[in-house]
């Protein structure tokens, strides 16, 4: 496996453990509502940081902008919605399902659709078939779903063990929430797919191969933000059990602790995607549509690794522990599949 490949996996997973960290900020916030801490987290996350990054890193910010037709840019942005909406659907579909199957069905559904459509879309997926590295490598991949599945069934029994249940459970409108998010949530992989244009016209400007792909966040997280900020404003406005007032009204001391918990919860957010665009610089262009399937796999392997470190699984019983842990090594030997296939 080339070296190349063994440190596009790595910076994979150094993402996803941000993306597995990133809401333990959010949990020492007192006293406001979901929609203010998740606003002003989400507003660094999507639209202050790739903004100010982008603007250090691009000699010059506008006109690289201005250098793309509506054509490129529309698409791309487009896609960023797409990912919004997923975002929104995850937290119903934890509402509905509960944590542990919600996360399996969303998580093992966009996997699934990030990671195969774009080639599918492309007309390569013919390629892969008829190649040694290609079948290889789509090994990998359902070897990674089944790990996601694993997991999802050691959190199944941890729930029970702790007689944890959904807070309304539906497994009807949950599993089609989990489908609607597990669908759309793969937009961010279209986005990149969609953005190589933009990548390619920041390498012409001198950008490093690591960073090409971060100026193409100004597009594709302000998609997201639209989407995720507006649905935060219009319940902010007409919940009456709500309300932004009521939430900026707290002590000073009490504001400003909220106010930088949820900044930093909204930087670990955006940290995934900077490393997921190092990732993805490392992956063989043949074999870019995988940067997906190793960003969801490895974030569901580095949840279950934050969840023993924070001795969740205390007092469960052995049986959950070891169906995580072999969930856990077979999301590892799905890594290692597809580091094989891209090599071969």
């Amino acid at each position: 496996m080339g070296s190349s490949i063994v440190l596009g996996i790595f910076w994979h997973f150094i993402g996803a453990a941000s993306a597995a960290c990133f809401y333990a900020p959010f949990k020492k916030v007192r006293h406001w509502s979901w929609e203010t801490m998740w606003s002003l987290g989400g507003f660094f996350s999507w639209v202050i940081l790739p903004w100010v990054i982008s603007w250090m890193l691009l000699p010059d910010f506008w006109a690289y902008y201005r250098s793309f037709p509506w054509g490129t840019l529309l698409p791309v942005f487009l896609f960023g919605a797409m990912w919004g909406v997923g975002n929104i659907n995850y937290g119903l579909t934890m509402r509905y399902l509960g944590m542990s199957m919600g996360i399996g069905i969303a998580i093992g559904i966009t996997l699934i659709v990030g990671t195969l459509l774009t080639p599918l879309l492309q007309g390569k997926f013919g390629v892969l078939l008829n190649t040694t590295g290609g079948r290889i490598t789509l090994v990998g991949v359902l070897v990674a779903v089944i790990g996601v599945g694993i997991v999802s069934y050691a959190g199944l029994l941890k729930e029970r063990a702790q007689g944890i249940r959904a807070e309304e459970f539906n497994l009807k409108k949950g599993l089609l929430l989990a489908i609607v998010c597990g669908f759309f949530s793969a937009g961010m992989s279209f986005a990149m797919d969609a953005a190589v244009p933009m990548h390619e016209a920041a390498k012409n400007a001198g950008i490093s191969p690591l960073y090409v792909a971060l100026p193409s966040y100004v597009v594709i997280m302000g998609g997201g933000a639209i989407v995720n900020l507006g649905y935060c404003f219009i319940r902010l406005a007409t919940r009456r059990e709500i309300s932004l007032k009521a939430d900026l009204s707290v002590g000073k001391s009490l504001l400003i602790a909220n106010a930088l918990f949820s900044i930093l919860a909204g930087v670990m957010w955006y940290l995934q995607f900077f490393f997921y665009a190092w990732g993805h610089a490392n992956i063989p262009s043949q074999y870019a549509f995988v940067s997906w399937m190793l960003h969801m796999s490895s974030y569901v392997l580095c949840g279950s690794i934050v969840g023993l470190v924070l001795r969740e699984w205390l007092g469960v019983g052995k049986k959950p522990v070891s169906w995580l842990c072999i969930g856990a090594l077979v999301i590892i030997l799905a890594a290692n599949i597809v580091g094989l296939g891209m090599a071969s």
